[in-house]
């Protein structure tokens, strides 16, 4: 029997499906087996927002095969608006899960974006946590157009099965809608900071401010430079508010 993805909750308009982190891993299982190429998208509030602004943004999470809650003020939206999503699928568990999964199915994994050495060292740790994975490709590069026909040759010539794009939104989601097809990748996933977490460049909050839903607070802390992209939230609160009244 198939089963299909969920009815996407919209939060400001946005989609966003209710969709554990195990389910993730089985739709990637499943795309793989079928072929590519199918995006995957990591919603916090501040794609919301961003999507809200950008119209090409808000195409591409719409045309997005999946749209995960990345983000407590997704989820707490979600409970808010009257529909609670069952978990938060953060992008750095992810890409350790897919990666775990990876090691025992023989998938190939491709690396791209995020500062230089960067992912050859995420690459490093993930290998040596899971012996087993196969890492055919890293690459920091950029998003510029003038790239991509690079990038994508050197993609092709990797063959991955997964490429996981860390260029931030929302940069990372557009180079995937234009480029995933012709790089011959099954499942494009943009994973922002996640290669930045995995290579031991910055250090993941404790796990008891993550289940109390204060990492954002934590990044903030460590990287205070985020306050320009977290000013948004206090408007995504009021707007959240708002569109429960006017409902």
């Amino acid at each position: 029997m198939t089963v299909s993805i969920p009815p996407a909750l919209r939060i400001l308009g946005v989609p966003i499906h209710d969709v554990t982190l195990d389910e993730a891993v089985e739709w990637a299982a499943r795309w793989i087996a079928e072929g590519g190429p199918h995006q995957v998208a990591t919603v916090n509030p501040e794609f919301v927002m961003a999507a809200r602004r950008l119209p090409s943004f808000r195409a591409v999470l719409e045309r997005a095969d999946l749209c995960l809650p990345d983000g407590v003020g997704i989820t707490l939206a979600a409970r808010y608006l009257g529909r609670p999503l069952r978990e938060r699928v953060a992008g750095v568990d992810l890409v350790e899960a897919l990666a775990a999964r990876a090691a025992q199915e023989g998938w190939r994994l491709f690396l791209l974006g995020a500062a230089p050495g960067v992912a050859e060292r995420a690459a490093a740790n993930l290998t040596a946590r899971f012996p087993d994975l196969t890492i055919c490709g890293t690459y920091a590069g950029s998003p510029s157009p003038e790239e991509e026909a690079d990038i994508v040759r050197r993609i092709q010539e990797a063959s991955p099965h997964i490429l996981f794009v860390a260029y931030g939104a929302p940069a990372q989601d557009l180079w995937i809608a234009r480029n995933l097809a012709p790089t011959g990748a099954s499942v494009g996933i943009g994973v922002g900071g996640a290669l930045d977490y995995l290579a031991g460049v910055v250090p993941r909050a404790p796990r008891w401010m993550r289940r109390a839903g204060l990492e954002w607070l934590y990044r903030l802390l460590r990287q205070p430079w985020r306050w320009r992209r977290q000013r948004v939230l206090p408007l995504f609160v009021f707007l959240v508010l708002l569109s429960r009244f006017s409902r």
